[in-house]
């Protein structure tokens, strides 16, 4: 029998993004959609959300092992994610473009939708399908609220109203939702989205691979 030597795909002819753990779901479901079977994905720690000081210095480590291992092609799937413009000079170094907007929150609306109510949610707190299916992990123990719910108040006690933007259509996400909003004590919207401006970003990304 003759074996055939397996090739290692030529990274140059593939498009890498580089995300946040929290839309990874949503980038696999794009590419999908699409048809994108050139796009690869890595993601960076969802956890980051907590610690925006860590997002720049991991892009710049992140993308230099891409650029190590052949990648020409970079797309970094993040806003600036309360970066305060840090983000943007990594990626200005190595010439790689990111997801337009502030924070993922504002691109799965769309950025024009946003600007139109950006000042009116000032005091809203948002949610997506990540944050409802990893409510317990992402909020309820880290902040101690599963066994001190009278923190409640000290944490969210600014906030009017929870605005689930909902990427999905799943009646299971909706209840969390609700039932986050009842829990924290907040007045209660939800939004589809779909993946917003998300769709479209990763298009062009892909088409100038």
């Amino acid at each position: 029998m003759v074996k055939t030597k397996k090739t290692k795909p030529n990274q140059t002819d593939r498009l890498l993004v580089i995300a946040c753990g929290m839309i990874a779901r949503e980038v696999l479901a794009v590419k999908e959609q699409l048809g994108l079977d050139h796009l690869e994905l890595t993601c960076l720690p969802a956890e980051f959300h907590f610690h925006p000081d860590r997002i720049a210095p991991a892009m710049d480590k992140a993308i230099e092992k891409a650029r190590a291992e052949g990648y020409e092609h970079i797309f970094v799937g993040y806003a600036d994610c309360g970066t305060g413009g840090l983000l943007d000079r990594v990626l200005e170094k190595h010439g790689v473009e990111r997801m337009a907007g502030p924070h993922c929150f504002a691109f799965y609306q769309g950025m024009d939708a946003y600007a139109k109510v950006a000042d009116d949610d000032m005091m809203s707190f948002y949610m997506t399908d990540f944050l409802c299916r990893q409510f317990d992990a992402f909020f309820m123990k880290p902040l101690g609220l599963d066994k001190h719910p009278e923190l409640i108040k000290d944490y969210f006690g600014n906030y009017e109203k929870l605005i689930y933007l909902a990427q999905t259509d799943d009646p299971e996400l909706d209840k969390v939702a609700e039932k986050a909003a009842a829990l924290l004590g907040l007045a209660y919207e939800r939004r589809s989205t779909d993946f917003g401006d998300l769709t479209p970003g990763l298009a062009r990304a892909a088409a100038n691979a």
